[in-house]
């Protein structure tokens, strides 16, 4: 099985790169299953009910997001009724909407988890418990488990992999919106990388205005920051696991320069 997983797409710029260029990703990997973190799509804050559903429409099958999800109220009844559409399983109870999606893929099980880190982060539950929790109550049955650990310090996402090794396929990191080069397949079988980095623009700091976000850190005045514009990248990994075992087989790292 060939698994796409592209990280933090962000405003309209990572989300035009990839309605244009998810069909052809989806060819030219054989991909089976594709998910993206969507929790900086409408203007870098949070997704729109309209966003997703085309986003969904274009070949994205499951998006996975972190502290920003909730930024926009039109979310709160989206994630209830749309499965696919995840907020952290760390989140407390009554939290609307879903931590793990579970569906088939061509006739394999697949979980995918998406889960927040608390280190430099909003307040949340123990994540590495909340894990165990959700894999202990899955059916063996589900062989090929994905997570997204969404959180700001390194040694916190490398923590998870190692702890959960063996009992995923994969682990992949998002939030910081930097690609790391340490893509890797750790000794019991689950692929790893610290970030999958950020799928917009490359032209400001981190997918926003690079004149708006120097002003906030030179000044005390408030000041939103707009998304960039050009140098749109497309940041992801392919990770082909065994059906059978679950086991991750290679891990490749995308980066891939984009115009529309």
């Amino acid at each position: 099985m060939k698994v796409l997983m592209i990280g933090d797409v962000v405003s309209r710029p990572g989300r035009m790169a990839v309605l244009e260029r998810i069909q052809d990703l989806r060819e030219q990997h054989a991909i089976d299953l594709a998910v993206m973190n969507a929790e900086n799509v409408a203007g870098g804050f949070s997704i729109t009910p309209s966003l997703g559903d085309e986003l969904f429409d274009a070949g994205i099958d499951v998006m996975t997001s972190g502290n920003h999800i909730f930024d926009k109220r039109e979310v709160f009844d989206y994630i209830e009724r749309q499965g696919r559409l995840l907020r952290p399983a760390n989140y407390p109870k009554g939290t609307p909407g879903s931590g793990v999606w579970m569906g088939e893929v061509r006739g394999t099980r697949v979980a995918v988890l998406s889960l927040m880190g608390r280190v430099f982060m909003p307040p949340s539950d123990d994540p590495f418990r909340i894990a165990d929790e959700v894999l202990g109550a899955l059916d063996p049955g589900v062989r090929v488990r994905l997570v997204d650990m969404h959180a700001e310090a390194t040694s916190e996402k490398i923590a998870m992999a190692w702890h959960l090794d063996g009992r995923v396929s994969a682990v992949v990191g998002t939030h910081t919106h930097v690609q790391t080069a340490d893509e890797r397949i750790l000794p019991e079988g689950t692929a790893f990388i610290t970030d999958l980095g950020m799928t917009g623009s490359y032209a400001g700091c981190i997918g926003m205005d690079k004149e708006d976000v120097i002003a906030r850190f030179m000044t005390a005045l408030p000041r939103r920051a707009e998304h960039s514009k050009g140098d749109v990248r497309i940041c992801a990994v392919v990770i082909e696991v065994d059906p059978d075992t679950g086991r991750a087989r290679e891990i490749t790292r995308l980066s891939l320069k984009h115009e529309s």
